[in-house]
């Protein structure tokens, strides 16, 4: 949808690019919960790409990366995190005009997003002459060092920092083994939550978005399940490759599980009206709790089988 006055467009260009602008400003500028804000960068992108249309959806996602580009000085990390934001935005923009379902938008946006992000690191090791392992392992290493500092500033427990500085090398070893899977499980539950808050803004907008369907009784295809037995049988394989290939394996599938469990839990949210504020708690506390997010992931897990939400018995 292209504005009708060809005069509306400069302006609606520069309204996309100052909001996220803004919350890349924001993103960078509150210390710890600045990576909350961060996560809404790809929203305005999708939001403006799909009011512009494709002649113009571009111009968002580019005029905002230069200013992010300017500000930041260098090329590093943090700007290709906030570029492959900005992509994921755009790359939804196209893909929900194609008429998908809600698997293959997500699965072709999170693999566009991932593949781009590769071809820019490859290309900045390159360029920098350094070994795409050793790039990984010392962003690792420095993001560690200074989760450390912080720990200090907020004023943790001496005891917890020593043993955290203990087993600091075996945290460091653990992350760079696992962090594709990592890697890939934020990318599509960036992806899916950004769908999520897109829609009310869409339909108050009166802009296109495609019918995927109450997405609260989605579930996880079943041949998935192959997936869980395969990386669980190569974590108990000796070999250290074997176990590492089925450790990622294990984490994405996992998360995949984990959006299963939260369409049941928001289905009974939904069924027992209850009300939002006690929602948005529920949600934060399954985000931050452990246990409840391992219970969440056996919600989606199980459902193939115990069927939480009787959905065949209400379709007859």
């Amino acid at each position: 949808m292209v504005p009708g006055n060809y005069k509306d467009i400069p302006k609606e260009i520069l309204k996309g690019t100052a909001l996220a602008s803004l919350i890349f400003f924001m993103a960078l500028g509150v210390p710890v919960f600045g990576f909350i804000f961060a996560l809404f960068l790809p929203l305005p992108v999708f939001f403006y790409g799909s009011k512009l249309g494709t002649r113009y959806r571009a111009y968002v996602p580019c005029i905002t990366a230069v200013i992010i580009m300017f500000t930041l000085g260098k090329a590093s990390f943090d700007m290709l995190f906030f570029a492959e934001l900005l992509f994921l935005g755009f790359v939804l923009s196209h893909m929900i005009e194609k008429g998908l379902c809600i698997e293959k938008t997500i699965l072709y946006t999170c693999g566009l997003v991932l593949g781009g992000g590769i071809f820019c690191l490859v290309l900045y090791s390159n360029a920098a002459n350094i070994d795409f392992g050793v790039m990984i392992s010392e962003y690792v290493s420095e993001n560690l060092k200074m989760t450390m500092l912080l720990y200090e500033k907020m004023g943790m427990a001496e005891d917890n920092l020593m043993f955290l500085s203990e087993i600091i090398d075996k945290i460091h070893y653990a992350l760079v083994r696992i962090i594709p899977s990592l890697v890939v499980s934020s990318v599509l539950i960036l992806t899916w939550t950004t769908l999520l808050l897109a829609k009310p803004v869409f339909k108050s907008r009166g802009l296109y978005y495609p019918d995927f369907g109450s997405l609260n009784l989605w579930k996880p295809p079943e041949i998935l399940v192959w997936g869980v037995i395969g990386s669980s049988v190569m974590l108990m394989i000796p070999d250290l490759t074997v176990k590492i290939f089925g450790l990622n394996g294990l984490i994405i599938l996992m998360t995949v599980y984990f959006l299963g469990g939260i369409a049941i839990v928001s289905y009974y949210f939904e069924k027992k009206q209850v009300p939002l504020m006690f929602r948005f708690f529920l949600y934060s506390l399954i985000g931050l709790w452990q246990v409840l997010m391992f219970l969440v992931i056996g919600l989606g897990f199980f459902d193939m089988w115990l069927n939480f939400r009787k959905l065949e018995i209400k379709k007859e």
